[in-house]
């Protein structure tokens, strides 16, 4: 069942919604963007007469209440994007009384769902690795089935809408799906998009495609480079994780940030490319700082020879140029992690132009552009370029394991 044919008229719909926002220091929400995100699945089950009932994390709890992760401080900006006053349980898992007032034409928002260990479904006070912990993980599987079966129990419908946490088979994301039959359970039209977004790139993808893997730990991407390397033409890795590459293969990279653990596998990566005809491209030279500072000296130096006390920071003209052709000639791109520290302003250059590039290969040459990570998200909106792409990606984790290949729990619940 899709959310477009499914008639919500006189039922109660229970949404996984990822409202995870940003507060300042006296709780306001610093940017609605992600409850902007869930208004089309919200507005669609409103106007067909049904009602809603939101549920969603803020933060790391860690089972326990914490005032400081209340959702009660985002009711007021829940019901400015709305256009209505939404209701408040203050317990998610006590919410029978709230959910049973509640109207057609209503929305009920539930309290923080990790303030119960039961979401997460993680053993809490118990050290991992310990007899006790394996028991206590049996008990929490248990305990776990029953807080979704509660939060079921809520409803008529239940819909997912949370990509950003369609990754973990949690409570909310996963275990509930098993209460509602085939019928009755569904995407939400966030995740919809999200999944589509993911299966163009994946399954659809136009040649020449081009994947630009940045930031700045090879560990955090590798499964995701060894699982694009049989689906890319090119292969662009820059940012902090290049210097690993760079020294795996005799560099000299100065004091920039590497693994060395991780340079056998840096060097099968340049092998499984070469042997699969990927054209992979990496930074022919660098922006180099003495210190990790916005204010540092810098100099332009050949990345293979990188002074002592010094750091590359930045992709360098000669490096863009050579990525600027790849990038415009390219069908389908995908990016996630940006080429330099663009959190400082004098080392943004790489990653503004990369956001250029990608944004005048869409617009101009037709590009189907993915962009995801949360750091490349950043990146794009800094530059004012989100529109400029096809579809920036809400959910970092939850994107990367897509494009390692891995099913989503919280996709996958919906079909079983």
């Amino acid at each position: 069942m899709t959310i477009d044919e499914f008639n919500f008229a006189g039922k109660k719909a229970i949404v996984r919604v990822d409202f995870n926002v940003p507060l300042d220091e006296n709780g306001q929400v610093t940017d609605d963007t992600r409850i902007r995100g869930a208004l089309p699945t919200l507005k669609k089950i409103l106007a067909d007469g049904g009602a809603v009932i939101m549920m969603s994390h803020m933060g790391k709890p860690k089972g326990k209440v914490n005032e400081k992760l209340s959702l009660s401080q985002i009711v007021d900006k829940v019901s400015e994007n709305l256009g209505f006053k939404v209701k408040f349980a203050n317990d998610c898992a006590n919410a029978d009384a709230e959910v049973a007032a509640l109207k057609m034409g209503e929305a009920l928002l539930l309290e923080n769902l990790r303030f119960y260990p039961e979401e997460e479904g993680k053993p809490v006070g118990v050290e991992k690795g310990t007899p006790e912990y394996d028991e206590a993980a049996k008990a929490m599987k248990e305990s776990q089935k029953k807080f979704a079966q509660k939060l079921g129990s809520y409803a008529d419908v239940y819909v997912n809408d949370a990509f950003g946490t369609a990754h973990r088979r949690h409570a909310s994301t996963a275990v509930i799906a098993d209460y509602f039959d085939q019928d009755n359970k569904m995407l939400g039209f966030l995740m919809e998009k999200e999944v589509k977004a993911i299966d163009n790139v994946l399954k659809n993808a136009q040649h020449p495609f081009t994947a630009i893997i940045g930031g700045s730990k090879v560990s955090s991407k590798l499964a995701v480079i060894k699982n694009l390397l049989d689906k890319v033409d090119n292969l662009i890795i820059g940012g902090g994780m290049g210097y690993t590459f760079i020294k795996a293969q005799g560099g000299h990279i100065g004091d920039s940030l590497h693994e060395d653990d991780l340079m056998p596998e840096a060097l099968s990566v340049l092998a499984a490319a070469k042997e699969k005809g990927v054209n992979l491209s990496l930074s022919v030279a660098t922006v180099a700082a003495d210190k990790f500072s916005n204010d540092a000296n810098r100099q332009t130096v050949d990345i293979f020879n990188i002074p002592d006390g010094w750091e590359g920071m930045d992709a360098s003209e000669e490096s863009l140029e050579n990525w600027k052709k790849i990038i415009l000639d390219s069908k389908t791109i995908l990016w996630n992690g940006p080429v330099g520290v663009f959190e400082f302003d004098n080392f943004a250059h790489g990653t503004e132009m990369i956001a250029r590039y990608v944004a005048e290969a869409t617009e101009k040459n037709g590009a189907y552009s993915l962009i995801g990570g949360g750091d490349s998200v950043a990146a794009i909106n800094k530059f004012n370029l989100a529109d400029k792409v096809s579809y920036v990606s809400t959910g970092g984790g939850a994107m990367l394991e897509a494009i390692e290949g891995k099913v989503l729990p919280g996709v996958a619940a919906i079909g079983e």
